[in-house]
């Protein structure tokens, strides 16, 4: 169970930090990738950076507290953070009528669950 969290902890990671190049990639550019980035166009390019911090934050938060053993506690803390980021994204998805693009966030909410109830529960670092 421990080797399953810390997987999909990392998976969830290099989510974040793919989606965190919202910081430096102009809005333009990102809404000419495909018909699933034109969200951005809904947000003026500060807010795009806000939420591009907002996902770089738990890229750090379930890998490194653990990793370095300073404030393990954090771990879980991210990964519930991210279940609130990724109910989010699927309610604008939902608003905007995505519901071909839905899916992944539906998956990423479930992997950030998973990971909130492990490190909560019976693979805490605390022990």
């Amino acid at each position: 169970m421990n080797i399953a969290l810390w997987i999909t902890a990392g998976v969830l990671a290099t989510v974040c930090l793919v989606g965190s190049s919202k910081m430096f990639v102009p809005q333009e550019k990102m809404a000419a990738m495909g018909a699933s980035a034109q969200w951005v166009l809904d947000f003026s390019p500060s807010a795009l950076k806000a939420i591009g911090a907002v996902e770089l934050l738990p890229a750090a938060g379930l890998i490194l507290p653990a990793v370095l053993d300073i404030a393990p506690v954090l771990v879980p803390l991210a990964a519930t953070g991210l279940v609130l980021l990724f109910a989010c994204a699927v309610s604008m998805r939902l608003r905007r009528g995505e519901r071909a693009t839905i899916v992944g966030d539906l998956i990423y909410l479930v992997l950030a669950a998973f990971v909130a109830w492990g490190r909560f529960g019976p693979e805490s670092f605390t022990g």
